[in-house]
């Protein structure tokens, strides 16, 4: 009888595997038992390679960890070495399915998750992905050696448990339904990666990872060459079928904008995001162009626009008065930019959260505004009155407004022009610099500068190289710089590390302006822990107004079409082109070269 019971606790403890994806609000598009996703072409051929540069302008990589905080890591490293127990696609926003792990179980209260590995994953040294590797990378991330944003984004699991061979539990400290998705989306590495050594001296140890190419080569350098492993374990999953079609994919370094294009129009490269309006309107013609050798075209893009602004260090003691920072908001001119400088090509980013669901506009909605009311004592009142809507020009409107405005909002914060500058009690004047690591940025910061100086304060420039600026980022040495926050059909967590308090006081993370306020943190802790679709959107849209009416950053540009030139031949594209694309990762995972051009 008592063996009888044990076996009855048993059955009724086990997870009841039934699930092959996981959606935050129970939206799953594709069934069990599905074959691939219907924007790839499962018959694509192998072979051939794909050149890519990387969408950012780095220096040399100088390790093979992407995990920690010092030095920079290869292009595409993460995408094609790394997996995770669940993968999303380009079509559904917070859905995910079986990649590492063929089955999940949430549990009832949704305070654990647990996943079922798949008996056919394997490293890339050919041993099984086990779930003490598992357990293994959620540890080594959430210690000290690894780089601090991942305590921020893990901060909600309490644990990761094995519960045998190849079934792992993650235990949540609030029931947060975005944190299956989080864990689910977690880097997985084996535990031999480094052999024992501790992980912040992992550095040109090539990664025990289960991704679908390897590195032949330890060498650090520029350029790199991933190939794609014929023994891949997971070639025939219906999360990649059809995918990772090349046998090679290279990444080539440009330390200037003018020598990458010259690259692109060489053939040095296949696939390069163009950034700049002013080459896409006039650099690129000539030969290579008009023989059709290289394809200069616009494809759309579906996803929530980037956040592309200044940003301004609320560390230092003049950007902490919200009306100094509206002011230095008032002095760039977007329309003039836009048809001087950018031909027509941008939008004006509003808000923090721009073309998408998320952005607030106009006066808050009822259950905005209930929301919001529980945090009366924490927010200015301006935030229960209309959205910010950024600064124009466009008649009547002018800058010589914008400007008579900007002064008098200095003047209110205590600050005047004397002796033939603008200055505060103290006698202090008002200087600005701005750190920028693209040279191309000197002429869009040029009017504003000129439009500052009209108010009394200087502003100077810091030209560094890509890594230099990277590392005053992560140790918050500047006072003002420009940033480029991807947008998301799905946020959750990584809000906190890029808005939350406790962020704004960790090196190295993703809260560069130093926002610490006490009704941020209370709307992402519902933003985290939305149950449905509609509680998202109402408590991004309260973000959306706090953070607006903090006046934190100015708001720049975006577009909405991705600007890719790309040399057409040998290459073939799939028929759909998916709402939610990262445009060179959808080249790399999707496209496949011609068999009979490769």
């Amino acid at each position: 009888m008592r063996a009888w019971w044990l076996l009855v606790l048993a059955l009724l403890a086990a997870p009841s595997w039934a699930a092959h994806a996981y959606a935050q609000f129970g939206d799953i598009k594709y069934p069990a038992g599905f074959t691939h996703f219907d924007y790839v072409n499962p018959d694509a051929p192998k072979g051939g390679e794909i050149r890519m540069v990387p969408p950012t302008r780095p220096t040399n990589f100088d390790k093979f960890n992407p995990f920690t905080l010092k030095g920079t890591a290869p292009a595409g490293l993460g995408n094609l070495m790394f997996e995770s127990l669940l993968v999303g696609n380009s079509q559904e926003a917070t859905t995910a399915y079986g990649l590492l792990a063929e089955d999940v179980e949430v549990a009832p209260d949704r305070l654990s998750t647990t996943f079922r590995l798949n008996p056919k994953a394997r490293f890339n040294d050919g041993t099984p992905v086990l779930a003490a590797d598992v357990v293994h990378s959620f540890n080594t991330l959430m210690s000290k050696e690894a780089a601090p944003q991942f305590r921020t984004i893990y901060a909600e699991v309490k644990k990761a448990v094995a519960l045998g061979e190849r079934t792992v539990r993650f235990d949540f400290a609030t029931p947060n339904p975005e944190l299956p998705l989080v864990v689910g989306g977690m880097p997985v590495f084996g535990r031999a990666w480094g052999a024992g050594k501790p992980f912040d001296q992992v550095i040109t140890e090539l990664p025990v990872a289960s991704g679908p190419y390897k590195l032949p080569s330890p060498r650090l350098g520029r350029d790199i060459t991933y190939v794609r492993d014929p023994n891949y374990w997971g070639a025939e999953l219906p999360t990649r079928k059809g995918q990772f079609n090349f046998d090679r994919i290279s990444f080539k370094i440009y330390l200037d904008d003018t020598a990458r294009f010259e690259g692109l129009k060489a053939g040095e490269y296949d696939f390069a995001r163009e950034f700049s309006s002013r080459n896409w309107a006039r650099q690129y013609t000539g030969k290579a162009f008009t023989s059709g050798a290289v394809v200069q075209r616009g494809f759309p893009n579906g996803n929530p626009s980037d956040y592309q602004g200044w940003v301004f260090n609320l560390r230092k003691d003049k950007f902490k008065d919200v009306r100094v920072r509206q002011a230095i908001g008032l002095a760039f001119d977007f329309e003039w930019l836009n048809k001087q400088m950018f031909y027509g090509l941008y939008k004006r980013v509003q808000g923090w959260f721009p073309n998408s669901e998320f952005h607030a506009a106009g006066l808050p909605g009822p259950d905005e505004l209930a929301l919001m009311e529980p945090l009366r004592d924490k927010l200015q009142p301006e935030v229960f009155g209309a959205a910010v809507v950024s600064p124009t020009t466009t008649p009547p409107h002018s800058l010589r407004e914008n400007l008579r405005q900007a002064q008098k909002l200095l003047a209110e914060a205590g600050w005047t022009y004397r002796d033939g500058a603008l200055r505060d009690a103290k006698s202090e004047a008002f200087t600005i610099e701005a750190l920028i690591d693209q040279p191309s940025l000197l002429r869009v910061l040029a009017p504003m500068q000129g439009a500052l100086r009209k108010l009394g304060i200087e502003m100077s420039f810091r030209t560094v190289d890509f890594s230099l600026a990277q590392q005053r980022m992560d140790n918050f040495d500047f006072e003002m710089t420009t940033i480029r926050l991807p947008g998301s059909n799905a946020p959750g967590s990584e809000l906190i590390e890029r808005f939350g308090s406790q962020a704004a006081r960790t090196t190295g993370s993703s809260n560069v302006w130093g926002i610490e306020n006490p009704a941020v943190d209370a709307v992402l802790s519902k933003v985290v822990s939305a149950r449905t679709r509609p509680e998202l959107v109402t408590a991004m849209r309260v973000l959306d107004r706090i953070l607006s009416h903090g006046h934190y950053g100015v708001p720049q540009y975006y577009g909405d079409e991705f600007l890719i030139g790309y040399r057409p031949a040998p290459f073939v594209l799939p028929k759909t082109i998916p709402p939610y694309i990262d445009p060179g990762n959808w080249a790399m995972s999707t496209w496949w070269a011609s068999p009979t051009n490769k």
